[in-house]
């Protein structure tokens, strides 16, 4: 007698073992993972191969999205703040008229623009924006910020003035690879990040350049590790580009084809004592020459900046200087060089730059229309006749993220309302008077925006893995309640432009035009009059994704051929709709424009499509280093604190519960070895944190990637988490508990998060 074996359990048996694509949230790559679900439970992760960017690529903290997805601390009603601090359940409907009342009260008591919007957006999470902006344009809001504002501002402000649109490299093809202030190991930024980063690394032709000032695990790759005292990046860049001028590097016949005002760019290095600012950046003049000239000799160099620099003194200048440098080497245009891009929905508004206006009440620049993360507070408190009134903020969480958390704080309670929607009770919730609970991002369709690749340039439309947990609301859906709530839209606007969608995507386009020219208010409100007409036509879970059928239309309108180099077809209107049909349909990434090298030039928005090297304003700055040094240290504040560090199981503030990280769990302050023997603290010893703005006390890592004089603290730590209800716990420390507003660039107002002078102490057992 023979036996069979019973035939395995499949996905149409158990749909616990089917996997469901998506993309991880938890930094700006968005890799491509699939997903198992059993119930509402991720079981397990894994990379997405066929994702047309990431390729199978993931890293540790996709594996742990379960802990977003569902942290105990969901919000599942909407809550109104009482006189006691206390919070009272409110229904849906009550909550949109309470909202849609108050907000409308402060525009009829205070005028327009006195309500500010912030947020928007996250990792993984940009279709929101595109519904606060119509939120934005009904009510006349002008004043918004999200977290741009206090990292990328200053080299967007650079990028505007130089080139006009934003520029990446490709580091895949680089011959050489510069990473300044920044540990892609950890922090990514490009596809693939790993792998390209072995392969650099494993490849005798191809060289790798790290600038910081800890030993990351990138610089563990390098070819070249300069370890900068920190505040030094500017001295040393400018020593570099001295460097170029003084051996006679630069790439001369190319600068005079494609650049303006280099004459007054190479006066002006030329000025600089390349030994006495390299002492300055605490390197040597010889690695500063070797580095140089690895650089001049290759056929392309990219350059990548982060936080590391965005966020120290001199930071707009530096975004200056390294764009100047692959410049004057002549690598923009060449393939693994330096390049702009397409984009499907543009981070910045570039065309304003050198002319923004600026805050009536701190006198801050508004760069991309973004008022400075440290000024937000600053223009609410206090008696300013036109200082803001109210707060929006969505999917953000301002008073953990921003430099001084408690002045956030007081801010929030000198407005008249404020409103946050969000998927937990977050710092920022627990101040709000109103506080909405939204889907997360695997309950609704979302997108991001932050695709830079070129040739190729690829975006992903993510469908939702799950319904919205009971209780709960997709965005597009708050912003629509609350835009017929307040009397901006209603079913009579909304009847005919449902009947033309259904009729198909033209037929849509010219009802819609002829109704806002005849009622303006419903082009303001675009991405919820799209979700309310074309997203009814979509397949099932994806009416969010309708605000990019226009976004789609203006990139096919602006670079036809090169969407349909990408694969789709069409003339006309009928080239955006296949591109939008294809994104919405498709779940491992679609390329939406495909270049040639000899597109770069074209991409460039200035003048004459030339990049422009002469800015006076970064001139002046760089003249004033001769009279500075790279420290801003005190004899009371004897240390330097990196306030953020970006390590193997941070994240942004959406990964509440402390037991997603398998490492670090506590966020541990890393010091010196060298500073750890003068202190007598060895590693696990508590350590109190000392900054004019605050204290705290945290346990002590002792690191031998660290310089003397230098510590660093996690992000993503110092966060509220009460599974069991009650007050919550805090695991780690906040890092803006010990940063101040005061403490930015002159010229961007970014914070100095990774320059706060500090002292330490040890805690006695």
């Amino acid at each position: 007698m023979t036996t069979t074996e019973p035939a395995p359990t499949t996905s149409q048996d158990d749909p616990a073992l089917a996997w469901h694509k998506n993309v991880c949230i938890l930094c700006s790559n968005n890799c491509g993972v699939e997903m198992r679900i059993d119930e509402r439970e991720i079981t397990r992760v894994r990379g997405n191969k066929s994702h047309i960017a990431s390729k199978g690529y993931t890293c540790e903290k996709a594996l742990r999205l379960n802990h977003y997805q569902n942290a105990k601390t969901r919000l599942t009603s909407p809550l109104k703040r009482m006189e006691d601090g206390t919070y009272i359940e409110l229904d849906w409907d009550t909550a949109i008229a309470e909202v849609s009342e108050a907000l409308l009260a402060v525009n009829s008591t205070h005028g327009p623009g006195k309500i500010m919007y912030y947020g928007g957006g996250g990792q993984g999470n940009h279709l929101v924006g595109t519904y606060g902006a119509a939120l934005r344009g009904a009510l006349g809001i002008t004043r918004k910020s999200n977290a741009l504002a206090q990292e990328k501002t200053g080299e967007a402000w650079v990028e505007g003035r130089m080139y006009g649109a934003h520029t990446h490299g490709e580091f895949a093809d680089a011959e050489v690879s510069i990473f300044l202030g920044k540990n892609p190991w950890h922090s990514h930024g490009f596809d693939e990040t790993r792998r390209v980063l072995k392969e650099i690394a494993a490849d005798d032709s191809r060289s790798m350049v790290v600038i910081d000032v800890r030993r990351t695990e990138t610089a563990d790759l390098a070819d070249y590790f300069l370890q900068v005292t920190p505040g030094g990046d500017a001295f040393l860049m400018a020593a570099i580009l001295a460097t170029l001028i003084d051996e006679d590097l630069l790439a001369t016949d190319w600068i005079g084809e494609n650049t303006v005002g280099s004459d007054a760019a190479i006066a002006a290095f030329s000025q600089i004592p390349i030994a006495e600012y390299a002492t300055k950046a605490g390197v040597t003049e010889d690695e500063v020459r070797a580095v140089t000239r690895r650089i001049a000799a290759a056929k392309s160099v990219s350059i990548y900046e982060d936080l590391g620099i965005e966020m120290a003194p001199h930071s707009t200048l530096v975004s200056y200087l390294q764009r100047a440098l692959s410049t004057l080497v002549g690598s923009y245009g060449v393939p693994g060089g330096m390049t702009a891009h397409t984009s499907l929905v543009p981070i910045f508004s570039y065309g304003a730059t050198g002319k923004e206006p600026t805050d009536p009440v701190t006198g801050g620049a508004i760069i991309s229309g973004l008022i400075p993360c440290n000024e937000i507070a600053q223009g609410i408190t206090g008696d300013h006749p036109e200082r803001t009134r109210a707060l929006f903020i969505e999917s953000a969480n301002p008073v953990h993220s921003l430099a001084d958390s408690a002045l956030f704080r007081q801010a929030m309670r000198d407005v008249d309302v404020s409103v946050v929607i969000d998927v937990v009770m977050t710092e920022t919730a627990l101040e709000a008077d109103y506080v909405l609970p939204a889907a997360s991002q695997y309950e609704k369709a979302e997108i991001t925006f932050f695709s830079a690749g070129f040739p190729t340039n690829t975006a992903t439309m993510r469908a939702p893995l799950l319904p919205p947990l009971e209780g709960t609301l997709p965005e597009a859906e708050i912003h629509s309640r609350l835009a017929k709530e307040m009397g901006f839209l209603t079913d009579e606007d909304l009847e005919p432009l449902i009947a033309a969608a259904e009729r198909g995507y033209d037929e849509f386009a010219a009802a819609y035009m002829t109704a806002a020219a005849a009622k303006p208010v419903l082009g303001a409100l675009g991405a919820v009059v799209l979700y309310e007409t074309i997203g009814r036509t979509l397949p099932d879970g994806m009416a969010m994704a309708a605000p990019m059928w226009f976004s789609a239309q203006q990139l096919a309108m602006r670079f036809p051929d090169q969407v349909r180099a990408a694969g789709h077809a069409g003339e006309d209107s009928a080239l955006g709709n296949a591109l939008f049909d294809a994104l919405v349909a498709n779940r491992d990434g679609v390329a939406i424009t495909q270049h040639e090298h000899g597109d770069s030039f074209n991409l460039l928005r200035t003048p004459d499509q030339k990049i422009n090297l002469d800015i006076p304003e970064m001139f002046a700055e760089l003249a004033g280093l001769a009279d500075s040094t790279a420290l801003r240290t005190t004899d009371d504040f004897p240390f330097v604190l990196s306030a953020g560090e970006r390590r193997s199981f941070t994240a942004n503030t959406i990964m509440r519960d402390p037991a997603w990280r398998k490492k670090d769990p506590e966020g541990a302050l890393r010091l010196s070895v060298g500073d750890a023997q003068q202190l007598g603290v060895a590693t696990g010893d508590r350590i109190r944190i000392t900054t004019e703005a605050g204290t705290a006390v945290a346990v002590a890592e002792v690191n031998d990637s660290m310089q003397d004089g230098h510590i660093s603290l996690p992000n993503g730590l110092g966060l509220g988490y009460s599974p069991a209800g009650g007050e919550p716990e805090l695991t780690g420390v906040a890092p803006n508990e010990l940063t101040s507003a005061d403490w930015r660039d002159p010229i961007a107002g970014t914070p100095w998060h990774k320059h706060v002078p500090a002292r330490l102490e040890v805690v006695s057992p």
